[in-house]
């Protein structure tokens, strides 16, 4: 683990770059997972503490059983952000941030690293965007789809539910406070996970509800291939949650692996390089989980939180 701090621009008090590691674990698979990085306003209870632990450990589960089992890469990252989308605590699928119209909007998107990828933008009937975001990549010959209807989903056999059920008392609460003028609009929730599997394949998939209090049609990084979700087999698998504007702008996932691909870098340092020079000079902050071609697992974020689990075995180690 390790930290650096960097300048801001324009004077900006300088943000900690937090960085996580996991060692190669040779030829078997690699996984790591997040559930958004942003501001703590005061420390986690025991309780709530317990509760996200819980919901960490429930993704990872999923997504390591299929790897586990031999599975690919693809089916393993989609595995544990189904899981993150069907939690309420998290910001997708159910329980997501909610539009100044106190609407949900959802997006997702999915990259194996042999250069497949497929995104959703608004999606407002998916029970589960990251199923519907593959079904893009797999099922038509387009990239990013924006607000299919009820007929796209059925007629792909996915899910569909009403639009309040994405809507909970909590995510209320949070837009309510916002709209008041009580509390400040969080940037930084989303959900994603970035695996290799034992054939040494490479995958990522991100989901969010975006930005409490938003504007209708307003998107962020999470379904915009190399800002919130970048996968190349033998370089890098990426998943990005921070300020989506800052992620978009600086091609973050991307840059990343850029700097892994085309100067030799390794995936810790690409990673600071980008956070410094993309994010820091910005103001902006955020994270990522990335799981290199080799299986190393780097997550960093320069936020004063982030929710992750990561690792080489049946048990990751967490963060909250």
């Amino acid at each position: 683990m390790g930290t650096t701090a960097s300048p801001g621009a324009h004077g900006r008090k300088a943000i900690a770059v937090e960085i996580f590691e996991v060692a190669p674990p040779g030829e078997g698979p690699s996984l790591a997972l997040h559930g958004g990085a942003g501001g703590r306003v005061e420390e986690l209870t025991p309780d709530a503490r317990a509760s996200y632990e819980q919901g960490l450990l429930a993704a990872y589960r999923a997504g390591w059983q299929v790897l586990a089992a031999g599975g690919g890469a693809l089916d393993a990252v989609c595995a544990s952000v189904e899981v993150l989308e069907n939690d309420p605590q998290f910001n997708a699928g159910r329980g997501a941030a909610l539009t100044a119209t106190g609407r949900a909007e959802l997006d997702a998107s999915v990259m194996t690293g042999s250069g497949l990828a497929g995104a959703v933008a608004a999606s407002r009937y998916a029970r589960n965007p990251v199923r519907l975001a593959r079904t893009v990549m797999e099922d038509t010959e387009h990239v990013l789809i924006v607000d299919p209807d009820v007929a796209f989903l059925e007629r792909h056999g996915l899910a569909v539910v009403e639009r309040d059920y994405f809507i909970t008392e909590l995510r209320q609460q949070q837009l309510d406070r916002v709209l008041d003028g009580r509390a400040v609009a969080a940037r930084h929730g989303t959900v994603g996970a970035a695996a290799r599997d034992a054939g040494g394949r490479v995958a990522a998939a991100t989901s969010t509800g975006g930005m409490t209090g938003q504007a209708e049609g307003r998107v962020g990084d999470s379904p915009i291939v190399g800002a919130g979700v970048y996968a190349r087999d033998d370089v890098v698998a990426i998943s990005c949650t921070g300020h989506g504007e800052a992620f978009i702008r600086g091609v973050v996932a991307y840059d990343v692996a850029a700097r892994i691909r085309y100067t030799g870098a390794d995936l810790a340092a690409a990673v600071r390089g980008t956070f410094e020079q993309e994010l820091a000079q910005r103001g902006s902050t955020g994270g990522l989980v990335a799981v290199g071609g080799d299986g190393r697992v780097v997550v960093a974020h320069n936020s004063p939180m982030m929710l992750s689990a990561r690792g080489t075995g049946p048990e990751p180690a967490l963060t909250t």
